[in-house]
């Protein structure tokens, strides 16, 4: 019967574990000398060595001829451990054994001595899936338990396990496996299994396994049927993921601004049944690479597991955008990310996505001078105090015309093109903003300094145009600040959804200004004073 290769290649000893030297080396050293503990605690992600590491522990500290310590694996008590037939290595899964009662079964099984081995070893695996009871069941005999029996627990969720039992035992945690090391682990597989396994196959597999062996191993098992070399386009097919050069073909088109060409390839992943969550995740793992480049280009190959093909393509990449471009597309494509979880079409939302990260939607839309229309305005002004007036019985005194205050948002290096003619637009094609208020909260968390000066604002929007009219003239000298400009224009991106040629003007005259400011400071002044008469 065939025997899956994740099973076939467990570690059998404590030198075949990778990539937890720290801990396998504590442990034969206590088992060396003597001194093992009653309780252990392994914890870490999926695939890292926690149950491997408890059952080699379990052979090792009951193994007749116990070598450096590691088991012999030549001994009875050794095959009959491996074949899962010794009776004083007990593995429980808590998953499907976590109430109170498979608990008090334990703790009253444990007070027999052991029929054939040193110790009687309990191997919990999951133990954060035991009940509230099952937990307090278990506290009593674990701290003291009788000297012939261990606990070994192993856990994905650490922070689910009461204190209580932490404080009970000696914990290891277990790291995520270097891609270089499941790597290297996995052309030794396929040597021992004579497959043709490429040096970029194993690469793939190995950041796909995120750290987890096993899961490196099971995807080597299933590319092994896929063809008689296993490549990156092994991978790919087997693992139903994107290709490489796909990746980059939607990265470059992104980078170029081409729409067509980025939705274009996405449906021909899509065609080849491509799973879009699958597609958005690779691709905010490709930008980090690019972000990583962008911020250091020493350090970063260090961290980035690619072919040197790939790596050259990354840094083309990196050098056609800035930093803040970067941030911004992985920021989009993480909120697609969350969207994909609940949206009825993923395909769509990723398209979406696609088109706002290509230009049209994304980026701050460039300020368009609009002083055409002012001067208009102004020299309309000019005529009207210029025309004749008949003066009656009453003598008129023409009143100076009030300052109109504007502000357009700073320019940034990810300036867009404006969808709209601004100088064709008219009163009627302005969209009140049903959501500015929310859009106010917000910008109270993430700019306070400045999110007082917008206190009974209004918006308006036109194409990817948002024009905002202000009451207090000291926001139009704020927004002429590149940071300001950037942290509202980021704000309205979060809650409309996309980011909006920015436009400002003031409501109030400097003469209404400075009368509001009075009758605030009287308004304080009263207050003072009530307070005064009533103490």
């Amino acid at each position: 019967m065939y025997k899956a290769l994740y099973r076939k290649w467990r570690p059998m000893s404590f030198d075949d574990v990778i990539s937890q030297q720290q801990t396998t080396d504590t442990l034969k050293n206590q088992i060396t000398s003597g001194k093992t503990a009653h309780a252990y605690l392994f914890t870490g992600s999926r695939g890292t060595g926690k149950t491997t590491c408890a059952r080699i522990l379990a052979k090792a500290v009951n193994c007749r001829n116990m070598k450096n310590g590691n088991p012999c694996l030549e001994c009875d008590i050794c095959r009959d451990a491996d074949a899962g037939t010794l009776t004083d290595i007990v593995e429980i899964d808590a998953a499907s054994n976590n109430g109170v009662d498979n608990i008090r079964d334990l703790r009253d099984a444990a007070i027999y001595t052991p029929e054939r081995c040193q110790y009687r070893i309990y191997i919990i695996d999951e133990v954060h899936m035991l009940s509230t009871g099952a937990f307090n069941a278990l506290l009593k005999i674990m701290e003291e338990p009788p000297p012939y029996v261990k606990f070994i627990l192993a856990t994905t969720e650490i922070h689910k396990v009461p204190a209580t039992l932490l404080s009970r035992c000696q914990r290891y945690d277990f790291r995520r496996i270097k891609p270089q090391d499941i790597a290297e682990r996995l052309k030794f597989i396929a040597s021992q299994e004579e497959l043709q396994l490429t040096d970029s196959g194993a690469a793939m597999i190995a950041k796909l396994a995120d750290g987890g062996m096993r899961d490196a191993v099971s995807l080597l098992d299933r590319c092994s049927v896929c063809g008689s070399e296993i490549n990156e386009e092994t991978v790919s097919n087997a693992a139903g993921i994107a290709g490489n050069e796909h990746l980059f073909s939607i990265l470059e088109a992104v980078s170029d601004g081409d729409t067509a060409k980025a939705l274009s390839v996405t449906a021909s992943l899509y065609d080849m049944s491509k799973d879009m969550s699958r597609l958005c995740e690779e691709l905010i793992s490709q930008l980090r690479n690019i972000m990583l480049l962008k911020v250091s280009p020493q350090t970063a190959e260090n961290l980035i597991v690619c072919s040197a093909d790939d790596m050259e393509k990354l840094k083309a990449l990196a050098e056609k955008a800035e930093l803040e471009t970067i941030m911004s597309r992985i920021s989009v494509l993480q909120e697609c990310s969350e969207h994909m979880n609940r949206a009825a079409n993923k395909r769509v939302e990723f398209e979406m996505s696609l088109i706002k990260l290509c230009g049209n939607l994304n980026k701050i839309a460039e300020t368009i001078d609009n002083s055409e229309i002012y001067d208009k305005i102004k020299q309309l002004e000019d005529k009207m105090r210029s025309a004749p007036v008949q003066v009656q019985n009453v003598q008129q005194t023409q009143a100076k015309p009030p300052e109109i205050l504007t502000a357009n948002a700073p320019r940034t290096d990810a300036d867009p093109v404006p969808n709209i003619d601004i100088k064709k637009l008219r009163p009627e094609d302005l969209v009140p903003c049903t959501r500015w208020e929310e859009v106010l909260k917000q910008f109270e968390t993430d700019c306070p300094s400045v999110a007082g000066s917008l206190v009974g604002s209004e918006a308006k929007t036109a194409g990817n145009y948002i024009f905002i009219t202000s009451q207090n003239r000291f926001f139009i000298e704020l927004l002429k600040s590149r940071d300001n400009g950037m942290k509202l224009g980021e704000t309205i991106q979060k809650v409309l959804g996309q980011r909006y040629i920015i436009r400002a003007k003031c409501s109030t005259t400097l003469d209404e200004q400075k009368s509001m400011a009075e009758k605030l400071i009287q308004k304080a002044i009263d207050n003072s004073i009530a307070t005064a008469v009533e103490k």
